[in-house]
């Protein structure tokens, strides 16, 4: 079977920062891909809030920067996705869906976080044509344009209140006659001029030519008094939550409720030795991209520190 001093699994910033690290520190580290390459960041189209960019950069050539410098530090990118792992023995081991097995000293798990989408066919037809699901990340580009944002808990009034202060309009979707956020939030949302609260309302696609124009919605649905109109906006935002992609690890690391691995204080170390988590998959307060490389700066560092002691 093969073995490795540290594998790296995922490829977003949180990964391949992760594999920059060690690779200078002479680790050899190998990343595997997973199930999109280059992360949840290659979603979105223009990145403009990554530090050394003051022209912004394409979502995915920046990937492909960050995995060219991880490669020239001695790196190995691999196309597989883990589906297997065991963290209860030694060394650790992990399977894959090209049906190697492979075991190591030292895991960093950038697996991130799958943003919740309604599910929508158009949803995917317009993804990064007026769909997003990150509005720090993408609300720049609708400056003074009207946007939507579905959801009705605290992540989407605080995206809504977020977008307010660039869009000209925003309309928040929600399918329940309330908000579930905290008061505060619900507040800041109710009295802010430029939001515009749709309770009881469904979103049931979006229409446009070259992005997205307009959502077709239904308030009040299968009721007597329900109606169906077109909404005209600019961009689409859903906010109504993220899935860590922390499945396969449960059974050996404490996650919580919603599945973010925890870690030790502002480490990225788990519960289990040599085995750290960075970027979304451990992060459900910030969910940026230059928060995850940090993060994989710092899981590099700890696992360089660890196998030291080997």
């Amino acid at each position: 079977m093969e073995h490795q001093k540290l594998i790296i699994l995922g490829s977003g910033p949180a990964g391949y920062t992760a594999a920059i690290y060690a690779g200078r520190a002479g680790l050899t580290p190998v990343v595997y891909e997973g199930l999109q390459p280059g992360g949840q960041l290659t979603t979105t189209t223009e990145v403009e809030n990554f530090p050394g960019f003051p022209d912004g950069i394409d979502a995915n050539d920046l990937m492909e920067q960050m995995r060219r410098q991880a490669e020239r530090f001695g790196c190995e990118v691999r196309p597989s996705m883990a589906v297997s792992a065991d963290l209860g023995v030694r060394p650790l081991r992990l399977g894959f869906d090209d049906g190697s097995e492979v075991t190591c000293d030292a895991l960093i798990i950038a697996t991130g976080a799958s943003a919740k989408y309604l599910g929508l066919a158009d949803e995917e037809k317009y993804r990064g044509q007026g769909v997003s699901a990150c509005a720090t990340c993408d609300g720049f580009f609708y400056r003074k344009k009207t946007v939507a944002v579905v959801g009705g808990g605290d992540t989407a009034c605080e995206e809504a209140s977020y977008l307010a202060g660039l869009a000209a309009k925003v309309y928040l979707i929600v399918r329940k006659p309330f908000l579930r956020a905290t008061k505060v939030m619900q507040e800041r949302v109710l009295t802010n001029p430029k939001i515009e609260v749709l309770f009881e309302t469904n979103t049931e696609g979006l229409y446009g030519t070259n992005g997205v124009e307009g959502a077709h919605v239904v308030y009040r649905r299968g009721e007597a008094d329900e109606r169906r109109y077109d909404l005209p906006i600019d961009g689409f935002f859903l906010a109504i939550g993220h899935k860590p992609n922390s499945d396969l690890f449960r059974p050996w690391l404490t996650t919580d409720a919603t599945g973010y691995i925890m870690t030790d204080g502002d480490s990225p170390r788990t519960d289990v030795a040599g085995v750290y988590a960075a970027g979304d998959v451990a992060d459900p307060h910030y969910r940026q991209a230059v928060v995850a490389a940090a993060s994989g700066a710092k899981a590099a560092m700890e696992a360089e520190r660890y196998l030291a002691t080997l």
